[in-house]
C-alpha cells in the first residue's frame, strides 16, 4: 500500500499483496508487476510467525489497522505484505533447486522508507503501538525478525 494508492514492490519466491488506500488487494500473486516508490531510499522488512489460533485476527488487524497507522508516519512511502511460498523452486546452474525457507518467518512486511531515521521517529514509535496490535497480537508473535537495507542507486 502506498500513500497515493500506487503499487509498492515486486518480490520473487513469496506470495505478495499490496493493499491500496481504498482497501483493495492486488499483488504479484495476480501477475501484476509492481515497482518501488521513486522516493524509496531504504527497505525495512519485518518478519514474524504468529500463533495459529490468532492467524485470522493477525491478518485482519495488520491490513485494517497496523499498515494504515504506519502509512501515516512521515517518510513511510509504501507497505507490501508477503507470505512464504510452499516448496519454491528455481533454475540455477542448469538444475532445478528447491529454495530453503528454513528458519524464515511465515509472514513478512516490506516497508519502503525515505530515510532510515523514520524507524527512530516519535511518529513511528507511536504508530507501532496504536490500535489492537499491542494487546491482541504482539503477545502471540514468535520468531520476529527485522532487517534494513539501503536501496542501491
Amino acid at each position: 500500500m502506498t500513500h497515493d494508492g500506487e503499487c509498492a514492490a515486486s518480490w520473487t519466491g513469496v506470495q505478495a499483496a499490496t493493499i491500496s488506500v481504498a482497501g483493495a488487494i492486488s499483488g504479484a500473486a495476480n501477475n501484476r508487476e509492481t515497482h518501488l516508490h521513486p522516493k524509496t531510499k531504504y527497505v525495512f522488512t519485518a518478519g514474524l510467525d504468529i500463533d495459529p489460533a490468532k492467524e485470522a485476527l493477525f491478518n485482519e488487524i495488520y491490513d485494517t489497522e497496523h499498515v494504515p497507522f504506519l502509512l501515516k508516519v512521515p517518510g513511510v512511502l509504501a507497505v507490501t505484505r508477503a507470505t512464504n511460498e510452499p516448496q519454491p523452486k528455481m533454475r540455477i546452474d542448469g538444475k532445478t533447486a528447491t529454495l530453503s525457507a528454513e528458519g524464515e518467518p511465515k509472514y513478512s512486511a516490506i516497508y519502503e522508507l525515505e530515510s532510515a531515521d523514520v524507524l527512530l521517529s516519535d511518529a513511528w514509535a507511536s504508530a507501532v503501538d496504536q490500535g489492537r496490535w499491542p494487546q491482541e497480537i504482539r503477545p502471540y508473535v514468535r520468531a520476529r525478525r527485522h532487517t534494513l537495507k539501503k536501496v542501491m542507486s
